[in-house]
């Protein structure tokens, strides 16, 4: 489908919000507020100005959230910039089974964040061995705090949620990642994936230590789910993955998706979803043009290559980051996206969009792969009358 006129994207993308009024707190923005009742929700805010945003100087960001086809709003994104002595904090939230654990994260994993890192301090210091430490403690506290609060309520729900979240620095970046969310840093129009999805399926090197973590903490995987229930391997909550692991079989048992004589079987010695983040520090150089942070509702449904290319062309058109990511957010409807949708992009302003050509395709190579596709159907059908005769 054609891409529509800036100012009917912003409607068709809002229509449906009308009393919506996104809120900043502290610097704070949210995208995420109560279920809508429509098909299609959006809330989005753009921080274009640099003097109001404390953090790195010259980054333009935007950011939606779209609830698409699902019945109940678990996303949620995250943009704050107020006591890391220098550096902005971005993340996106994917939840699943309900949209406590969301609402809990987004105040708390910052503030835990915020403590862990000494305001700041250890990210200027760039002591990756500290950053690296504090950046685990800061999760691990997080889920500790979820899990009691959780537990008790758990009258609302027994939700979880995946958490990738990013700190952008002047000339570098700190990522700390759990389960299948993803960051995406274009370099001069190159897509630089630097996440990996924990999920208990598939043949990646992380997925295998995963299955093989999961294993060896007593539990099994059915049909790419942990236990035949959950498809991410890390992630915040999930009560009954870690603290309720016997009462889970138990339950199990009672609505009969296993028996008793299987449970007696099964040893579970650790936890099967874990909140631990892998951690990692990017250097920006002069060919980093932006930062695209996004859930598993674009990704599944567009590749890297494909939206840092989009995204490009967007911010070419014009230089709008937050258009680009509502238009970002649309395309990946178009292509049939059937999850939550939730971006985050950071401009890092080291790019003069209006002087940069457009991304055009590569006739020739498409051209390629086209005549090789039909040699290979032509090949196909030759063998198969042959062996017909």
């Amino acid at each position: 489908m054609a891409l529509l006129n800036q100012q009917l994207q912003r409607f068709l993308l809002t229509r449906l919000n009308y009393n919506f009024k996104p809120t900043v707190k502290n610097n704070l923005v949210n995208t995420t507020t109560a279920r809508a009742k429509s098909q299609c929700y959006c809330s989005a805010i753009a921080i274009d100005a640099p003097s109001s945003f404390s953090g790195v100087a010259g980054i333009r960001w935007g950011s939606v959230s779209l609830q698409g086809l699902r019945e109940e709003m678990e996303d949620g994104a995250v943009i704050q910039s107020d006591g890391l002595d220098g550096f902005s904090f971005a993340a996106v939230f994917d939840g699943h089974g309900g949209v406590s654990t969301v609402k809990f994260l987004r105040d708390e994993l910052y503030k835990e964040c915020v403590a862990a890192l000494q305001g700041g301090l250890l990210l200027s210091g760039k002591d990756f061995d500290a950053i690296k430490k504090g950046l685990q403690e800061a999760f691990e506290n997080a889920d500790m705090k979820l899990l009691n609060w959780l537990e008790m309520n758990a009258e609302e729900d027994e939700s979880g949620a995946t958490a990738t979240v990013v700190f952008i620095g002047r000339d570098i970046l700190f990522i700390s990642h759990i389960g299948d969310c993803c960051v995406v840093l274009s370099r001069t129009g190159k897509a630089d994936v630097l996440t990996n999805p924990h999920r208990p399926y598939g043949s990646s090197q992380v997925s295998l230590q995963e299955i093989r973590r999961i294993r060896e903490a007593g539990g099994w995987i059915s049909n790419g789910r942990i236990c035949g229930d959950i498809a991410v391997s890390r992630a915040f909550g999930d009560f009954r993955f870690k603290t309720k692991k016997n009462e889970m079989l138990k339950k199990g048992v009672n609505e009969g998706r296993w028996s008793e004589k299987f449970v007696s079987r099964v040893q579970l010695n650790k936890d099967l979803v874990i909140a631990s983040p892998d951690i990692f520090q990017v250097s920006l150089g002069s060919d980093a043009e932006f930062v695209l942070l996004a859930s598993d509702g674009l990704w599944d449904y567009m590749n890297s290559s494909d939206a840092v290319k989009f995204v490009r062309n967007q911010l070419r058109q014009h230089g709008d980051v937050q258009l680009a990511c509502e238009a970002l957010a649309r395309a990946a409807l178009d292509q049939r996206s059937q999850d939550n949708i939730s971006i985050v992009i950071a401009d890092l302003g080291q790019t003069d969009w209006r002087n940069l050509p457009l991304q055009q395709q590569n006739v020739v190579y498409e051209l390629a792969q086209a005549f090789a596709t039909i040699g290979i159907v032509s090949l196909g059908i030759w063998m198969s009358s042959l062996l017909s005769v």
